[in-house]
């Protein structure tokens, strides 16, 4: 029987590819007087490779890209403490999120989240989501002192939830660091199809949170092992 779900965030439950186009736009606009000999489009576009779907800390995004655009008007501190700040304030969740934990929750589902990322940066869009109420616990890679795809953070997870691994289910975007990974320490495992993954082809994948539940439920209900 399945008592336990446990998420990534970004990719998963944050579409972070359409915050950060909203975010980087609106930094833009927020800065224009120290980068408006720049057009929108390259500053955008540019900080978006950079950013490689949030694989590479801003930090060095920002370096790199006020040395390659030029950019003087303003420090790449300063653009990198913009974005700390506010980020938060342009998270946008994927469809049927709130339906889908509501659901979970109705049904006794005890729900946790494991992602990678800086501490209080990660928690700020969490909290900006809305969501931090339906977690029953939330492991940070930074706070924690490990990150996935470490099989640790996923079995301190499940400890702390009380749970073993074959009561639980792990829904994530990445084929290694998430499905992988937590199929290696005995979960179930759900894909959040990502086309930039798109050669990979595990048992269970959704296109759409909503699908959760059920499938679930299902798994629950039946106690078979898909992946």
């Amino acid at each position: 029987m399945i008592k336990v779900v446990i998420f990534d965030l970004d990719g998963t439950l944050l579409n972070r590819d359409e915050s950060v186009k909203v975010f980087i736009n609106r930094q833009y606009e927020r800065l224009n007087k120290s980068v408006n000999h720049i057009p929108k489009e390259k500053y955008t576009k540019r900080f978006i490779e950079l950013d490689e779907r949030g694989y590479v800390w801003k930090d060095k995004v920002y370096q790199q890209l006020t040395e390659e655009l030029e950019i003087t008007g303003v420090t790449w501190e300063d653009l990198l403490q913009d974005y700390i700040s506010q980020f938060k304030n342009n998270c946008i969740p994927f469809q049927n999120l709130f339906e889908m934990l509501e659901e979970l929750k109705n049904k006794n589902f005890i729900l946790g989240m494991i992602t990678n990322g800086i501490g209080q940066f990660q928690m700020d869009n969490i909290r900006a989501l809305g969501i931090e109420k339906y977690f029953q616990t939330i492991l940070i890679s930074e706070w924690e002192g490990v990150k996935k795809p470490d099989p640790n953070i996923f079995l301190r997870a499940l400890k702390q939830l009380d749970v073993p691994p074959n009561q639980s289910v792990y829904v994530g975007d990445h084929p290694e660091n998430d499905v992988k990974a937590a199929q290696n320490v005995g979960m179930k495992a759900i894909w959040k199809k990502d086309v930039h993954w798109n050669h990979f082809t595990p048992n269970l994948m959704i296109d759409d949170l909503g699908e959760i539940p059920l499938i679930i439920s299902n798994l629950s209900e039946n106690n078979k092992v898909y992946c």
